[in-house]
Formats: structure tokens, C-alpha cells, sequence
């Protein structure tokens, strides 16, 4: 089975107006359209599920909200990361700041991951240390600091240039790059460690 493809960056421009204007369908439209990617992305930086769609509605409502000062100078994509990158991080500082304030030990995410699929009985091994190996990738993407899970979601999840994260995050395009080298240096040495 091949992975689906991507919903296209553009938006109808029609549809783009008329959902400026008000009309729900055309912005339902839109919304279900670049729901999957942006949810995508709002997981890849505060790296839990239930989080991630509480922090995806936040995000479609600014949207509706502000859609209407949306000039089209840029494509709708290029709009929506930043709001969707500002909306998972101010998720990230809230969170913390309860973990702080009610917490004496700082905890990480108690997320409970979807059971794997049972394997066949001859596979049982394979499947088994396959999850293993995938536990302990998201224990270290984890583990990252949220500004250097940031810079490397948008990168390897969205695929976004340098310039286009920095304008995502409002950093400059050199803290975009010394981000990511860390990002990925410390990615390599936490999988290095690993038994």
C-alpha cells in the first residue's frame, strides 16, 4: 500500500474567498483538506495525541477567526504554520506551567500508546523488538526540548525550508540552522546510547 499524498499547498482561490467571507461549507472545505497535515505537525511538538487535537481545534478556530485579514501575499500553508507552531507551543508553556505549579517533580507525559497490531506467531520476535525500537524513538523525540522538536518537525515532518521555519517560529534563519544541527546531533546521540 503506498502512503497517501499530500492535499496540495494551494487552496481554490475561490473557495479561499468565499471562506474569507463567511461561508462555513467553503471553509469546512478548506479545513478538512489541511486537517491530517496540520494535525501532523501540532503532534510532532507537543508528541501527544489527545493534546495534539485539543491544540488542533485552537488552531482551526484562529484560523476561522483571522482568515478574513489573511491578504493572500503568501500560499494558505505558508500562513497556517506559524498559528498552528505559536498554538503547540503555547500548549507546551501551559502545560508546564501546571506541571510546575501543582506538580513537585517534574513529570513527562503519562500518553498511553496504541497497542500494536497482533503479529503472526512466527513474527512474534520481530514485531516485538519492532516496537520496542519505535517506544524508545518516541521516548527520545521526546525527551528533546520543545524548541529543537519545533525546528526538526517543521523540517522533517513538514519539510519546510530554513526560511520558511524561521518565519513559522519568528527566529532567524541562523537560529533556524544552529537549531536543527542540535536538534539532530542530539537526535543521533540519544539513538547512539540506546541498547
Amino acid at each position: 500500500m503506498s502512503a497517501p499524498t499530500p492535499p496540495s499547498a494551494e487552496v481554490d482561490p475561490a473557495l479561499l474567498g468565499r471562506a474569507r467571507a463567511g461561508d462555513e461549507a467553503a471553509f469546512g472545505a478548506i479545513m478538512r483538506a489541511h486537517y491530517e497535515r496540520t494535525f501532523r505537525l501540532v503532534y510532532a511538538i507537543v508528541r501527544h495525541e489527545h493534546d495534539a487535537r485539543d491544540v488542533c481545534q485552537e488552531v482551526w478556530l484562529t484560523v476561522w477567526r483571522e482568515l478574513p485579514n489573511f491578504r493572500g501575499d503568501a500560499q494558505f500553508t505558508t500562513w497556517l504554520h506559524p498559528i498552528a507552531t505559536r498554538r503547540s507551543l503555547d500548549h507546551l508553556r501551559k502545560r508546564r506551567r501546571w506541571f510546575d505549579r501543582f506538580l513537585p517533580i517534574a513529570v513527562g507525559d503519562d500518553a498511553v500508546e496504541s497497542a500494536p497490531e497482533p503479529a503472526a506467531p512466527d513474527d512474534t520476535r520481530g514485531a516485538s523488538e519492532r516496537t520496542d525500537r519505535l517506544a524508545q524513538l518516541r521516548r527520545v523525540l521526546d525527551s528533546l526540548p520543545p524548541k529543537l522538536r519545533v525546528v526538526l518537525a517543521l523540517r522533517e515532518v513538514e519539510g519546510l525550508s530554513y526560511d520558511e521555519i524561521a518565519r513559522a517560529t519568528s527566529i532567524p534563519t541562523g537560529t533556524v540552522m544552529s537549531r536543527l544541527y542540535h536538534a539532530r546531533r542530539l537526535l543521533a546521540q540519544k539513538l547512539k546510547d540506546l541498547p
